[in-house]
Formats: structure tokens, sequence, C-alpha cells
């Protein structure tokens, strides 16, 4: 046994080092005189942290720490300081070795991207997430070095491409935190590759069955695809050459999670999906020479094929806020079908696939500063010290994800603004105290309302006024995070002002009625009121919602108030629900049976029914929701609240009823209805709660809540639907 052990460890050993010159030849291209040592100073320090620890699949620790500092090298383009961090990313969160020996060892600046890299520990309010206050804390190194979520992005991908020795709960946590939040972070850095490589590998975990399904589609008509690239590909090829240009032509798959996001969006099958690849033009060009090849790459293309007009997207022009650069451009293909294509230079193409990285290596050359921008609007955020991390995250996602619009001030000067910006959006752009005073706009010379819709290339004026202060409902005019942390703050002020008039309103009055002021009495006032905070008290009374009578009210109830006694905090509330669950041998909630015991409900967002992959969320007032893992909602709530979060599966329970949705696409044919419903009442013996049925110029479209058993049940009954005559289509919709 003993010499097994002995060769396993020395065949380790081998391979740990083989991955380690791996890592050397990946990072060859940035080394400078001197860098191999720091790089091997750093892994022999992982490497002697990490000695005794393994990974859930029971390899070496270290395979982490060398693999993340692959990617960083190999897929980002980071150099040896970012190798270095890469490696001793976790010894400070998981071994004795701490901040102070960093610095020593590798200087202030590698130990302060390290700070960053690790996670915080440590009990926070109870109404925002331990995961929030990471992001938020990672955020803040941002502001002052970019690596950190870089190198954090890496370790991510690792984890994610690793994680099939996870606990199915870690999973669905991971993979929601990574296509909330990692994701568009990687797409809103210039990412590309990674981002689509996060969003696959999270729907692999979070919608198994459908990614399989798109994968095995894929598979089997690759040679078909293969076979039509290349006969696209030629002629294009033949014509760049004979004009001089130099350029590599080649076809390049679409991901999954893209294909799954046009089939919902479209609410197509997959065989409708006609762009499942792109043709890539990638020119070597000279860089005063590359806006005039781009565009003579792309007359090549559309004298051959015809161009769709609406499909035309320039980026070389006007390039995204994330640095990116391409032409786009849809035509029609030989066989009648619609392909991409996209045309930039090597220049581009390193930007597009390697972002921020490559953004800084070609920063002399880039007219381009639209990053630079976009971490000035992430410290302006962060700047903001009052904002609750969860509000601060939502604020802060609407802005990774978004499509970008080109805006003229009246000076011609250009603002990118995110898709569906209001002219409110753009007032706070220009300067906070335009936001706040602004009254209404004009939009290429016509007079709009501050809640008008910017569109691509319009011209805008504001117009304020010193009466005008920001309102309440203005937070449902703005979509820029920059725009609702500074009517939140205002709003703040603005209530605290109240707030503090309200205060001594009620002393006043609470000492008419000679009832102490006192901390206790107000938390009971406040409950008695149903208020969550004394805040709220003090600005009640002061708006003269709470007045003399009501406080005697509670004077009369106050001994049983006091026999109640408040309301526990909401993390015990939440720990009470979680041990009662665990109070049996498992810490899984079984749905369907012992009822009385535990309180919880189906969501509506998403009507679960048994044999859906679904998990339990605590909420505060209303016991526990059972929501599917790929419902609408359930990237956010595991991403921002993992710690109210318990596993859940169905129990093999008597025949109960779920609610659920079919929406129905066909042909309108006499006696269409009757044939739906006989097969929904007669053969499935199955109750419809609605119907409704909408018939246009021969096509019909219709929507019917039915209540089944669970999804066998369910999907039978779609096979048998879909024989119907004249129906094309039967898909089931989240409510």
């Amino acid at each position: 046994m003993k010499t097994e052990l002995v060769i396993d460890l020395e065949a380790e050993k081998k391979e740990i080092l083989k991955r380690y010159r791996a890592l050397l030849r990946a990072s060859k291209s940035t080394l400078q005189k001197g860098d191999k040592k720091e790089i091997r100073k750093a892994f022999d320090m992982a490497l002697e942290s990490h000695k005794d620890m393994r990974r859930k699949s029971g390899e070496p620790y270290i395979y982490h720490p060398i693999a993340v500092a692959q990617i960083a090298a190999e897929e980002i383009g980071l150099g040896t300081t970012s190798i270095v961090c890469a490696l001793l990313h976790d010894v400070v969160e998981d071994t004795d070795i701490t901040l102070e020996d960093i610095e020593r060892e590798f200087g202030k600046k590698t130990a302060k991207i390290i700070d960053g890299l690790t996670k915080i520990s440590g009990v926070f309010d109870t109404n925002s997430s331990l995961q929030a206050e990471n992001f938020r804390k990672m955020l803040l190194t941002l502001a002052d070095d970019v690596r950190v979520i870089l190198i954090k992005l890496a370790d991510r991908l690792h984890n994610m491409r690793t994680m099939d020795f996870m606990p199915r709960h870690k999973q669905l946590k991971i993979a929601s935190e990574t296509i909330y939040l990692y994701a568009p972070l990687a797409h809103r850095l210039g990412l590309y590759a990674i981002k689509s490589e996060l969003e696959d590998l999270s729907m692999k975990y979070l919608d198994p069955d459908t990614y399989k399904f798109i994968a095995k589609k894929l598979n089997e008509k690759k040679a078909e695809r293969a076979l039509f690239i290349k006969k696209f590909v030629e002629p294009i090829d033949e014509i760049v050459h004979d004009q001089g240009l130099v350029a590599d032509v080649y076809g390049r798959p679409k991901s999954i999670h893209s294909i799954w996001n046009k089939m919902k969006k479209k609410n197509i099958p997959f065989e409708e999906v006609y762009d499942l690849f792109a043709i890539r033009i990638i020119l070597d060009s000279g860089y005063e020479n590359e806006k005039a090849d781009c565009w003579k790459a792309y007359s090549i293309v559309t004298d051959l094929y015809r161009p769709n007009p609406d499909r035309l997207r320039d980026w070389v022009s006007s390039p995204k806020g994330n640095g990116y650069e391409s032409l786009h451009t849809t035509v029609m293909g030989p066989r009648g079908q619609w392909v991409e294509v996209q045309i930039r230079t090597q220049r581009m193409n390193e930007i597009a696939e390697k972002g921020f990285a490559a953004h800084w290596k070609y920063k002399e050359s880039s007219n381009d500063n639209g990053l630079d921008q976009w971490i000035q609007k992430v410290r302006e955020m962060l700047s903001n010290p009052e904002a609750n991390a969860l509000d601060f995250l939502d604020d802060f996602k609407m802005n990774l994800f978004s499509d970008e619009i080109f805006i003229f001030t009246p000076k011609g000067a250009l603002l990118q603004l995110p898709l569906g910006a209001t002219a409110l959006d753009f007032a706070f752009e220009i300067h906070t105290g335009v936001g706040a005073t602004c009254i209404g706009a004009k939009v290429n010379h016509k007079l709009v309302p501050i809640s008008y819709k910017l569109q691509n290339g319009d011209q805008v004026e504001i117009i304020t006024s010193s009466k005008q202060t920001p309102k309440e409902d203005w937070l449902n005019i703005v979509v820029t995070a920059k725009a609702k942390s500074k009517i939140k703050s205002s709003l703040k002020e603005e209530k605290r002002k109240i707030a503090d008039n309200g205060k001594e309103i009620l002393e006043r009055k609470l000492k008419s009625l000679k009832i102490t002021y006192n901390t206790d009495n107000l938390q009971k006032l406040s409950y008695f009121f149903k208020l969550p905070s004394t805040q709220e008290l003090f600005v009640n009374v002061a708006l003269g919602k709470i007045e003399l009578r009501d406080i005697k009210e509670y004077l009369n109830s106050e001994k049983e108030v006091e026999s109640r006694g408040p309301e526990r905090p909401e993390n015990l509330s939440v720990d009470g629900i979680k041990s009662k669950i665990k109070g049996g041998e498992s810490d899984i909630l079984l749905i369907g049976e012992d009822m009385q015991r535990i309180d919880y409900t189906l969501a509506a967002c998403c009507n679960p029914i048994p044999g859906d992959d679904v998990f339990g969320f605590i909420t505060v007032s209303d016991g526990i929701k059972i929501h599917r893992t790929n419902c609408p909602n359930a990237a956010q709530l595991m991403a921002n609240y993992g710690y109210r979060v318990v596993k859940a599966k169905w129990n093999k329970q008597q025949e109960l009823t779920f609610l659920t949705g079919l929406r129905i696409v066909g042909i309108d044919d006499v006696g269409l209805i009757n044939n739906i419903t006989r097969v929904i009442s007669t053969d499935f013996k199955v109750n419809m709660r609605s119907i409704t049925v909408d018939t246009n110029e021969g096509i019909f479209d219709g929507s019917i809540m039915i209540f089944v058993n669970d999804t066998e049940h369910l999907e039978n009954l779609i096979k048998n639907l879909l024989k119907v005559r004249g129906v094309t289509g039967v898909t089931r919709f989240d409510a």
C-alpha cells in the first residue's frame, strides 16, 4: 500500500512541475528580467502553503492557483504581477501566511491586489447579503487596480470549469452568482470569450436539460455546418487576397447560452435559429489603414452576398463603452439563410478577446477611453457611502450588460448611455446639479418631458429650474446607476430633515402623555404602527400620519405589546426557519409531505410542478417559496441571498395538481379549439383554469392555464397536443 502512495505522490509532483512549466510558457511574451524569479518565488510559497490541501475532486490544491495564473496569462494576457497574485490568491484566506508576509516578500502592490482578492469574513447587517458585500469590496479595489477583477474572473472561470465534484446546492449558488454578476462583468471589461464560457457553464448547472438538448442538436449538424461555412468563405477569401488584403476568414460557432436566449426572446424552436455561427474576417492592417480596410472587406462581402439593410452595426467609427471595435453585418447566404459576418483587425480582435489587458497594451494608439470613463463611474458610485450593498448591486448590474446608445450635447460632444436611458439620465450624466434641477429637455430642438426615452443619435439640451427637487417617482424614470444613486441619496437627505422635525414633535407629544422618550419606547411605537424603523416613525409623525390620538391608542394596548414582545430581527427568523427544517435527518426540504410542519408556497413567477428541479427560498413574511432553478428570478435570489436558500426536492406524494401555463401556436382550422380541449379534458382528464385565444388572419395563438400532476404528465400532454392537426408549437411558460 505504502509504495503505491509514494508512486502517486511522485506522479503528482511531476504533474505539478509540468503545469508550472506550461504556465511559464504561457507568460513568456510578457516576461522581463527577473520576472521568472518572482514567479518561482510565488509558486514555491503557494506550493508550501497548500501542500496538505486537496480539492473536492481529490487533486492537490496547488492545481487551482496554477490554473488561475494560466488563465490570467494566456486568456486575459496579464503580466507578471498578476501571475504572482493569481498563484497566491488563496494563501491569506486558507493558510497561516499573512498580508504582511506577502508585502515583505513581493511588495505593496501585490499585497493590495491580494487583499482585494481575499474574501471578507465577518458579519454584516442582516438585510444585506454577504455576497453583495464581498462584491462591493472587490469593486472598491477595482477603483485602484482593475487586475483584482480580472484575476477574480480567472478564479471564477476555473472554479466553474471544475465544479462537477461540488454538492448540487453549491453548484446552483455559484452558477447563479456567475450568471448574475461575473458574466456581465466580463462583458463590461470586454472579455467576450470568457463571458460566453461563463454563461454556458452557468447554464450547464442551472438548466442542464436545455443545455444538453442544444449541445446535442449542435453536434448533430456539425459536419453539415462545416461544409456550408467552407463554401461560404471560399469566394470571400479569394477576392480579399486579390484585393491585396491580408486576412484570416473562418466560421465560429455561437455559444449555447446565446442560442437559448435567442430561442426565448423570439419564442422559436432550435430549428428556426438561423445564426448558429458567425463568419469572422480578421485583417492584418496597420493602425492608420484599419478603418479603410474594414470597409473594403465589407464591400467585398456585400458584393458577393446581399446584406440585410437593418443589420449593419458599425462599432469601428463609435466603439462600444468596453473598447469593443468591429463591423457587423448580416447577409443572405447561398442557401437562402442569413449569416452574420464580423469584420475587424487583429488589434480589434485582441481587444475583443482579451479586453482590458489588450486595451492597455494598445492604449498609446487607441483614442478610445470608454473603459477609463466606466471605471470613473464605478468610483463615483462607490463614493456614495449610504447605499445599501444590495441596492448598489442591483443598480450596478443594470449598467453592466445594457447596450449603449450615443447622445450628442448641444455643442456636439458625444456621451454614451445605456439603451432605454431617458432625458433625466442624460441630465444626471452631465452633472448631479443639472439632474437634480431638471424640469424638461429639448430633444432635436423639440420640447419633451424628463421621462422621454432617448434614441441613438439624439441631440439633447436640458432645461432646469432652481425650484425643482428630486422626487420619489424619478426612480422609475431613470435607468443609469449614477442617476439612481444620486436621486436616492438626495431623497434620503430630504427624509432625514423631515425625520428630524418629526423627532422633535414626537418628543413633545410623548412628554404631554407622560411617556418616557427612550429607545425602548420608540421601538415599541414603531412595532405598534407596523413601521420598519424609528426613522419611518419620525417621518410619519412629521407628515401628520400619526397624531396624538393614535399614540393614545398605543398607550391603551401597551400591555398587549409587552406580552407579545417586539419582532425578532430578520436573520433570526431565517435561522429559526432553517433549524426547523433541519430538525429532521436531512437538510433537504421535502415538498408535499408534512405540510403543517413548515409553511411553504409555490412561487407564482415560475409555477413549479413535481419533477421540476427546485429550491426553497426563505421569505420573511410568507414562509418558504419554492422556485424552479431556471426561474427568471432564481439567479438574482441565489446570488444576493445565498444564505436564505434551502435545498428542496419533491416527495412522492398523493395525486396533487399544480397550475402551469401552456402556449399553443398553430394554423387556425375549423374545430381546432375543440380538438385541443378534447385532448386536455377527455384524453388526459386535466382541469383547465383559463383559456385565452387570439386568431389573427389564420394564425392561432392561445394560452391555457391547466392543472397537472408533475413534469412527466405535462410532457405527455405536450406530445399529444402536438399531434393535433394544425398545432405547430406547444411551449410551457412561466406565469
